[in-house]
């Protein structure tokens, strides 16, 4: 299954296809249109649901993917990053959100059952690129990043409720307030599943 780590783009598919793209077979290039976002309802009461997701399915249950994106955001909100999409009220997201020239927000959004959580923390403003690895184990899964894309950081570990069966996963960029800007992903790699089991305290028996 892992034989070649590199992925054919030929097997993603849009939901929602942005205005302007391109994709060759080592890099995708979006270009972000005004007021597209995904969130669910906590907090601001509201549901978006309109950003392009460049997603490919799999069965496998245990597995990493691996995305290197550069971007020149500059307006409040902007964004790219890693994304599983499974439907409108099921799905996760990694990525940096521009905030100001001073900080923006390094962080990740999971959504179950129609309600979003953001856990974030800030970095530079500078920050024009990053790398992310999304891990999966059966219906948990393992969101890191990297600046170097050799060393990896753990950003979260979270449970999908509708995770455990056929999944899609890729990337997405999207732009909530009115704002345009070009985001590239390179070095996309899907191989053995780098979020080694637990060697901690034993499972609960059931």
């Amino acid at each position: 299954f892992f034989m070649d780590n590199k992925m054919n783009l030929n097997q993603f598919k849009w939901t929602r296809e942005p205005k302007s793209f391109l994709v060759t077979s080592d890099k995708i290039e979006i270009i972000t249109k005004p007021h597209t976002d995904l969130w669910q309802r906590t907090y601001y009461h509201f549901r978006n649901d309109n950003a392009p997701v460049f997603q490919i399915e799999t069965e496998e249950k245990y597995f990493s993917f691996t995305v290197k994106t550069e971007f020149d955001s500059k307006r409040r909100f902007d964004q790219c990053g890693i994304v599983m999409y499974l439907d409108s009220e099921n799905w996760l997201k990694a990525s940096i959100e521009y905030e100001n020239e001073t900080f923006q927000h390094l962080g990740s959004v999971v959504t179950n059952n129609g309600y979003s959580d953001w856990a974030t923390t800030e970095i530079p403003a500078s920050v024009k690129s990053m790398w992310y690895r999304f891990s999966r184990r059966e219906d948990d899964y393992c969101i890191e990043c990297s600046h170097d894309g050799i060393t990896f950081k753990q950003m979260r570990i979270c449970h999908i409720w509708k995770g455990n069966g056929k999944i899609h996963f890729g990337i997405y960029a999207c732009s909530p307030e009115d704002s345009s800007f070009k985001a590239t992903f390179t070095n996309m790699e899907m191989t053995e599943c780098r979020w080694l089991a637990h060697n901690g305290q034993q499972p609960d028996k059931e």
